[in-house]
């Protein structure tokens, strides 16, 4: 949603400031991501930290406009939070004007949230080692326009809608954390950025639409049929689960789009290119100002403990992914021994026919399969261990 005034409004702050020490931070809390994209966008000659900016609010701006499509549809949240997927499982405020859901809705919330995602990237590729950025942002300032009445409102700040996604100290009640976004952390949003790329284009190959309709119309004939005295077999409140994993089969199963396999493929090999890019920056970095992830020297904004080789131990994990999305490493599978597995880069760019049970027997990865070096884990393995029960939110901050 565009709200010209506010827009206008904008335009006379950004113009007297974008040569001076810009608070973007205010301009999100004040005019809201859309105004201040439209007019970061507008500034001639931008500076990196411009760039940065405005790569940061599009970026944002993706996960607002797929809130934005989520309120407006009545979509069943079980099911939504169920499915694990970015954008889908995030906590939305009840919309009691909410247009009946249509199956495409998926679809369309992951295609229009890529299109945002390609903007965040056109803007942060600009930036280089060379390159000098300051952005400070107070995160308490962020918020999504869930409503798209251009207001904010209860529930639409940036750590209310994450809170859900978070666990110990970085949760709704914790201080909001002021940040100051370096040339570092370019690269750590750029990976981002591609990581929810990669997984919006791998959704988009399998083509939810077929087979959310088809588990819709199903589970509707069923239920129409039911007088109430069915045999309990699943708990009443267990039937989404039961639609949900109807669905994923349904999806998955069949011919994925090449095209957006191979756009998937190359989106997380960015992702870890640009994650060890990052870590290689904030390795070099002497000073210590409002550290988002800090090297061994610094101090981190963040209520968690950085242990001093949490970086490194991160990257042999960057590193071993790597290799198996280049297909250096494969994946194993239970037929084989240890050395012969899938190949998942050939898997990838030239994806089969989806057959669930032929993967499981063998008979559907038989094109990809070849002898070589497995996949061991044993780095993940050793990350989890580094951090114990919060290796998942750390990994959730690192991406």
């Amino acid at each position: 949603m565009r709200f010209p005034t506010a827009i206008a409004l904008a335009s006379i702050t950004i113009a007297t400031t974008a040569n001076a020490e810009t608070d973007y931070s205010a301009m999100i809390a004040q005019n809201g991501l859309a105004a201040t994209e439209a007019n970061l966008s507008a500034i001639t000659n931008q500076t990196a930290s411009d760039q940065f900016a405005l790569g940061g609010v599009r970026f944002l701006g993706a996960i607002e406009g797929a809130l934005q499509t989520l309120y407006a549809t009545q979509i069943n949240r079980d099911m939504a939070e169920m499915s694990d997927l970015p954008f889908l499982r995030l906590p939305l405020p009840p919309n009691p004007d909410a247009v009946p859901f249509k199956p495409e809705a998926i679809a369309d919330t992951f295609a229009t949230a890529l299109d945002d995602l390609a903007g965040s990237l056109a803007a942060l590729d600009t930036i280089t080692d060379a390159d000098d950025v300051g952005v400070t942002i107070n995160t308490a300032d962020l918020w999504f326009d869930i409503n798209a009445n251009g207001t904010r409102e209860a529930g639409e700040g940036m750590l209310e809608v994450a809170a859900s996604q978070l666990n110990r100290g970085l949760d709704g009640t914790a201080t909001p954390p002021i940040v100051r976004f370096d040339t570092s952390d370019a690269a750590w949003l750029s990976a981002y950025a591609h990581l929810l790329s990669g997984v919006s284009e791998t959704v988009l190959a399998l083509d939810p639409t077929t087979a959310i309709q088809r588990v819709t119309d199903s589970a509707a004939a069923m239920e129409a049929l039911n007088d109430g005295s069915r045999q309990m077999i699943f708990m009443p409140d267990e039937d989404n689960w039961v639609d949900v994993v109807a669905m994923f089969i349904h999806a998955i199963e069949g011919q994925p789009d090449v095209e957006r396999s191979r756009n998937a493929h190359a989106h997380f090999l960015a992702m870890i290119a640009d994650n060890q890019t990052f870590w290689s920056r904030v390795a070099t970095e002497t000073d210590d100002k409002l550290e988002w992830i800090p090297n061994p020297n610094q101090t981190s904004v963040l209520p968690l403990e950085f242990p001093a080789d949490v970086g490194s131990q991160w990257r042999m994990v960057l590193a071993e992914a790597e290799a198996v999305l280049k297909g250096d490493l494969l994946i194993p599978h239970w037929r084989l021994g240890s050395g012969a597995g899938i190949n998942l880069a050939k898997a990838m760019q030239n994806p089969p026919e989806i057959d669930i049970i032929a993967i499981i027997q063998g008979e559907g990865v038989l094109p990809y399969l070849e002898e070589g070096t497995r996949m061991s884990g044993q780095s993940l393995n050793q990350f989890s261990r580094m951090l114990g029960g919060d290796a998942g939110l750390y990994m959730i901050v690192f991406n």
